[in-house]
């Protein structure tokens, strides 16, 4: 699997049916063919053949998917585009260091980008590795989501025309992999009960998430992590029910 090839476009409920074409088309100049839409407003959508501009084929075949879960299920690793700063931080790349971090994954990458007006939410972000963010003058920051595919693929192809360093191949969880992962910490926090109120909850699972998040954790790791959790509920729920667990 080439670097290009591994590497998977998702737009995020896209209003603009153009937007999805040009985004195609800035695609397909830099050698990128992957591309999934999470539920789009419109498409297809002539407008969208009209301004792909040759790159039709991108568009025949992107999977059209009614959830983000569904478009990164199979990415080990996910990185987000955003143009605001969040409240908790997170691990952020600019174009040059983004292009070169995909370049050393030998994982399937998803980079996501989302609505037009407002991006992506705080939920999705939590889904991903790294923030992506790409400095543009403060003054007027509003950049369309097209150009902002083809800044990004334009790096990621001369990232991919580099040597690439030899390194030992590891299997990275996959993003469904770790949303199961991230749910069953969760229920075995509620049951030890150390989750309680849900505003703070909320925040102890968003800094968890990017506990896990920036390990860029292992299959093997996964395994051995949901094994411990498996463990504390058998012995949570033989306490509860005053079963002996020694």
């Amino acid at each position: 699997m080439t670097i290009l090839s591994h590497i998977r476009i998702v737009l995020v409920e896209t209003t603009h049916p153009g937007n999805i074409g040009a985004t195609a088309r800035a695609m397909k100049n830099m050698g990128l063919t992957d591309l999934a839409l999470v539920n789009p407003k419109i498409f297809p959508d002539p407008e969208a053949v009209a301004r792909a501009s040759g790159a039709d084929d991108l568009l025949e075949q992107a999977q059209v998917c009614p959830t983000l879960n569904e478009a990164i299920a199979d990415c080990g690793l996910v990185i987000g585009a955003s143009a605001r700063l969040r409240s908790i931080p997170w691990p952020q790349l600019d174009p040059v260091d983004c292009a070169r971090r995909v370049a050393q994954s030998a994982t399937r990458t998803a980079i996501l980008f989302g609505r037009e007006h407002s991006g992506l939410t705080n939920e999705e972000l939590e889904r991903c590795h790294y923030l992506l963010h790409i400095p543009c003058n403060p003054e007027f920051s509003s950049l369309n989501v097209a150009a902002a595919v083809q800044i990004i693929t334009y790096e990621l192809r001369k990232a991919a025309n580099q040597p690439r360093p030899q390194s030992p191949s590891v299997s990275l969880a996959s993003a469904e992999e770790m949303e199961s992962f991230f749910g069953h910490l969760e229920t075995t926090l509620h049951d030890l009960q150390f989750l309680h109120a849900r505003k703070q909850s909320t925040s102890i699972l968003r800094r968890l998430r990017r506990l896990f998040n920036r390990s860029q954790l292992e299959k093997t790791e996964i395994h051995l992590l949901r094994g411990i959790l498996s463990v504390i509920n058998l012995r949570t729920r033989g306490s509860c029910s005053g079963e002996d667990t020694d």
